[in-house]
């Protein structure tokens, strides 16, 4: 049985959803959190799936971006008017930046770091990395309260 284990970071964003017909087309903002599921058969020589320190240093600087940023639709007829605003806009190709689109990016780039086989530093020089046969199971963007999204391939 394989063992799992779960890192939770947390974003301010805003996002206009441009395909929407009601309330979302407009401005609004999310306090959201990502949770996101390694999986591995076996602990490593650490006895960890993988160190929640290498999980933080791969993500955190993805996740940045995102954070206290308005996300919108590269094709949204506001992207003109927030083009002054750039450092913290982030427009997605052709997608409206939805919280299910928001988990599958966040899950693919995760995914192409472990596949990469990087090495990270932290603030003292340390190398993390992560271990053989880790693999991403799912990423969880929780919008509300009472509504989330996963991606799951």
């Amino acid at each position: 049985m394989p063992y799992r284990i779960c890192k939770s970071f947390e974003i301010e964003s805003g996002h206009m959803l441009s395909k929407h017909p009601g309330l979302c087309r407009f401005p609004h903002g999310h306090s959201r959190r990502v949770d996101v599921v390694l999986v591995a058969d076996a602990l490593d020589g650490q006895d960890m799936v993988c160190d929640f320190k290498t999980l933080k240093l791969a993500l955190g600087p993805f996740l940045a971006r995102f954070d206290h940023a308005m996300l919108i639709n590269s094709a949204d007829a506001m992207a003109a008017a927030l083009a002054p605003l750039k450092e913290r806009v982030v427009a997605l190709e052709g997608v409206d930046p939805t919280t299910e689109v928001l988990a599958e990016k966040i899950y693919r780039f995760l995914e192409s770091e472990l596949r990469a086989g990087r090495v990270y530093r932290d603030e003292r020089g340390l190398e993390y990395r992560f271990p053989q046969g880790v693999r991403v199971e799912r990423v969880r963007v929780t919008e509300t309260s009472s509504s989330w999204a996963e991606f799951a391939p």
